[in-house]
């Protein structure tokens, strides 16, 4: 409780908005949020999950013991093991909560699914059931950790034929999930519920469907329905701003779906319609020099898992499904959808440039979300190859690594005075006390030959308006900042490329496999160490293109990137 409060009070010293807020509150400026009862959705009238008198009947995987050593890719961690001591798994002491949380999640188990022995499976999962069989309130039983572990499990049972025994009583322990779940779904107001909701669904939707549940394939159904229409916007993308976990979350629908057909259940054609539009959407990140982690990273599974459900894509989770599916998955048809332009995203491409944009649409990102302080930052391909990319973020967290990352000062982005473009977003201030911090929502568009955004954001630095144009010719991709203000101010601009970079003359040149990109900037180009995230707790050194000067405002630049 002590380090609780201790955290507040330096919230409270740290953050001039939150202070201005709680004084807006205490004189009735600012709205309190609206109340609602935790875990309860208003749409859900029953929240009972009584046992059927029979569930679907398993086979039984034989129980040999495995004879080879395991290693496990969790993310953060790498852990091998002995056949001789499979318990260890879970009884290591791991820093990052997120693998321990893939421990209890068996969240290796689709990812690693190619060659696993059975013998492990059923090894580990009754080291599991020993220990932590019985629900609780901990975090081995926490609803989102439930409901993937029992997922994960089931589709293990359905690709090998059975489940580990006692047959009979591990059916008992996953049955016990359902309940577990629905005393604790993750409901938080219509200000605070992000997508683990849908996963609550999710997981009782596919728990009821294997085993012949019917009222809990029910609740699961309506949870998944109407937590679609939260989650995703008209576009068809996940509004948390995080290109990971739409196709996470695409991921999720898309299995819902599956298993819906399979069940003969009247939920699917919604949950096919559902599917249809995140896929559809998520061609946008479908760069031809790879897949963007914009926002966070999933420590569910590792972003090469998922990007087979782009255009094309093929293997990673689509590898687990049968020949029939993947032919149902492509068959689907591709609905219209509204412009992404209104969610935040942008793309330009031409000739060798592709472009991709995005801006949060109130400017602030997005809560509860996966999204960071990157208005006005962008990944640029070239020639197939990313060239400036989104550096994406290695853990969670509000302090370290884990905050530099979600900051804009390694974004593709500006910064004055070493600002980012908002105050740090809380899920209590409202539109009107967001717009009076953060100056007017950001306005961004398409051209024939580029992208535009302008915002107010940085008005706590005296700033007026912002306005970034990218433009992309033949040769060369331009982008023009203007800052409208007053003072003197440190402003930066940061690009991030995974490639070699070395300074020539004064002038930044990028190094690539396919040829050379200099950069043409006014002002002095500073070469700074940083890592691109490819999945979550695992990165790639990249480096950081920094140009800084202290200007007085108002003030506009250029920087030219252009091939040698």
């Amino acid at each position: 409780m002590i380090g609780a409060l201790v955290r507040k009070a330096r919230q409270l010293v740290g953050d001039p908005a939150l202070r201005r807020y709680l004084l807006e509150r205490a004189v009735g400026r600012a709205a309190a949020a609206a109340r609602f009862v935790p875990g309860r959705p208003p749409y859900l009238a029953d929240l009972a999950l009584p046992l059927p008198s029979r569930l679907a009947p398993f086979a039984e995987l034989p129980a040999m013991p495995p004879t080879a050593p395991l290693t496990l890719s969790l993310p953060g961690a790498c852990v091998t093991l002995s056949p001789q001591a499979p318990g260890a798994l879970f009884d290591q002491d791991f820093p990052d909560i997120e693998t321990r949380l893939a421990v209890h999640r068996f969240a290796w188990l689709p990812v690693q699914a190619e060659g696993l022995d059975p013998a492990w499976v059923c090894a580990l999962w009754q080291e599991w059931r020993s220990r932590f069989g019985s629900p609780g309130p901990g975090w081995d039983w926490h609803p989102y950790t439930a409901a993937e572990r029992l997922i994960n499990l089931l589709d293990f049972a359905r690709r090998s034929g059975g489940l580990p025994g006692p047959v009979a009583d591990t059916v008992a322990v996953l049955a016990a999930h359902g309940p577990a779940i629905a005393a604790r779904l993750e409901y938080s107001g219509d200000h605070y519920t992000g997508n683990h909701l849908s996963n609550n669904g999710r997981g009782l939707f596919l728990l009821g469907c294997a085993l012949g549940w019917d009222r809990c394939a029910e609740l699961g159904g309506e949870i998944l329905l109407a937590e679609a229409g939260r989650i995703f916007t008209p576009s068809g993308l996940l509004r948390e701003e995080s290109s990971h976990y739409h196709l996470l979350l695409a991921r999720n629908y898309i299995s819902a779906w599956l298993a819906a057909r399979r069940s003969g259940r009247p939920e699917s054609e919604a949950l096919a319609a559902i599917a249809a539009r995140a896929l559809t959407a998520a061609a946008i990140y479908a760069l031809p020099g790879g897949f963007p982690l914009v926002g966070d990273i999933s420590p569910d599974c590792p972003p090469a898992f998922l990007v087979g459900l782009l255009p094309g894509g093929t293997g990673g989770w689509l590898a687990l499904l049968t020949d029939d599916e993947r032919r149902d998955l492509a068959a689907l048809a591709r609905p219209a959808l509204g412009d992404p332009l209104a969610d935040g995203w942008a793309r330009a491409d031409r000739g060798d440039w592709a472009l991709l944009v995005h801006a949060a649409p109130q400017g602030w990102p997005f809560i509860p979300g996966h999204g960071h302080h990157d208005l006005g930052g962008f990944e640029l391909h070239w020639r197939g190859l990313p060239l400036i990319v989104d550096p994406g973020r290695g853990a969670y967290g509000d302090d370290g690594e884990a905050a530099l990352y979600r900051s804009a000062a390694v974004h593709n982005g500006l910064t004055i005075d070493g600002a980012d473009p908002t105050a740090a977003n809380r899920p209590y201030y409202g539109d009107d006390f967001r717009r009076r911090e953060g100056g007017e929502p950001p306005v961004l568009r398409r051209r024939p030959d580029g992208i535009d955004l302008v915002h107010g954001a940085f008005r706590r630095q005296g700033v007026r308006r912002c306005e970034r144009n990218w433009t992309v010719t033949d040769m060369a991709a331009i982008i023009d900042d203007r800052i409208d203000g007053r003072g003197r101010h440190r402003l930066a601009r940061t690009l991030t490329t995974p490639w070699p970079v070395r300074i020539d003359d004064d002038v930044a040149v990028i190094e690539t496999p396919r040829g050379a990109v200099r950069l043409v900037v006014d002002g002095a180009v500073l070469l700074r160490p940083v890592t691109r995230w490819i999945a979550y707790g695992q990165g790639e050194a990249a480096t950081r293109i920094v140009v800084e000067d202290v200007r007085a405002l108002p003030w506009s630049w250029r920087i030219i990137l252009e091939a040698v």
